[in-house]
């Protein structure tokens, strides 16, 4: 396995030849093409590539992705164990402690082929089956980061000295079944990721030029809003990262109590799933980073072996039903499973 090479892929960009490795988020102030992977616990690995190519992500070739079994995924929420979560959280919401918690499960199967598990060739299969506007790889195995993703949400991006937010609040499989709740939820993120940029953007720049705008993806629909500010003179990606991590989308509001309630209910380390995933051109002055949701990462650590892990999650409010939270994680969570043990292969890909 560790004889494939070091690469990274973001949609039509490929980035090969690995020049260093840092865990220092000044480095992507300096020079050259990063691969960002921060995981929602803080912990950072930058990589910087020397070749930047544009290629198109290769059709799957079949055998190449050897995934679990369909029935091998355990959860480290069970459903009982979640719905109470949701309970749990109304309760820290009726007392006035917080207004939203994103409460997120993990989900592991073993690989049946470990030596032979490929994330870049589960990015081939993912880009078929799930297109996703900031899908892509980070296959660093001597790094311990080896990541598809096939997210649909911008955490952050910049050019120049602009940076901009997608946040994605409210779910549903159709547009007609997103609720009141999503629209409200949608709104109390975005404040709270105004406030986020407000601290490293110039006074009376940031603004939202777009509130719950209707976006479909394959089997469900979103709802994504977009903040935009201009970064203030001394700001570089250290206050960046720092003022918005993690992303709030993925934590809650207030984002201080959120982070203390997920630490007290999930059972598991989120690592990279609703952290930061993807490039730093720092040269261009340009980058574009996602939420890294809808991603697959590889465990080689875990014990008896090595299994890969997808998240699920869902915001929760004081209008959440804690049966409706579950079944929300699970319509996010069926498809990107199915597709990753081959069963959606095997059904036609239908769905």
């Amino acid at each position: 396995m560790h004889d494939l090479a070091p690469l990274a892929r973001f949609g039509g960009l490929v980035a090969s030849g690995l020049r260093d490795v840092t865990h220092d988020p000044e480095a992507l102030d300096s020079a050259g093409f990063w691969a960002v992977a921060a995981d929602f616990e803080g912990r950072l690995t930058c990589a910087r590539f020397d070749e930047v190519r544009t290629e198109p992500v290769p059709a799957p070739v079949p055998g190449q992705w050897r995934g679990p079994a369909s029935g091998d995924w355990t959860s480290s929420l069970d459903r009982d164990a979640y719905t109470k979560g949701v309970h749990r959280i109304r309760e820290y919401i009726a007392a006035g402690d917080v207004y939203q918690v994103n409460l997120c499960r993990v989900l592991s199967a073993p690989l049946p082929a470990p030596d032979r598990a490929d994330v870049d060739a589960l990015t081939a299969l993912l880009a078929r089956d799930n297109p996703a506007p900031y899908a892509g790889t980070i296959r660093l195995p001597e790094h311990g980061v080896e990541i598809a993703t096939a997210s649909p949400e911008l955490y952050l991006s910049t050019a120049g000295r602009t940076v901009e937010s997608g946040p994605i609040k409210g779910t549903a499989r159709t547009a007609g079944e997103l609720l009141e709740k999503d629209y409200a939820e949608n709104v109390m993120i975005v404040d709270l990721v105004r406030n986020d940029l407000g601290r490293v953007c110039a006074t009376g720049s940031v603004t939202v030029p777009a509130l719950c705008a209707l976006e479909p993806h394959p089997g469900l629909v979103h709802l994504v809003s977009t903040v935009r500010g201009e970064l203030d003179g001394k700001a570089g990606w250290p206050e960046l990262l720092s003022a918005t991590f993690p992303p709030g989308s993925v934590s809650g509001a207030p984002k201080s109590s959120a982070l203390r309630i997920i630490e007290e209910l999930e059972a598991a380390p989120r690592g990279p799933y609703c952290g930061g995933i993807g490039w730093v051109d720092a040269d261009r002055g340009t980058a574009a980073l996602a939420v890294g949701i809808r991603t697959f990462w590889i465990d080689r650590d875990a014990a008896p072996g090595p299994v890969l892990r997808f998240g699920a999650g869902a915001g929760i409010t004081w209008g959440s039903d804690p049966e409706g939270e579950w079944e929300e994680t699970e319509l996010k969570a069926a498809r990107l499973l199915a597709i990753a043990s081959g069963a959606y292969e095997a059904s036609g890909r239908t769905g």
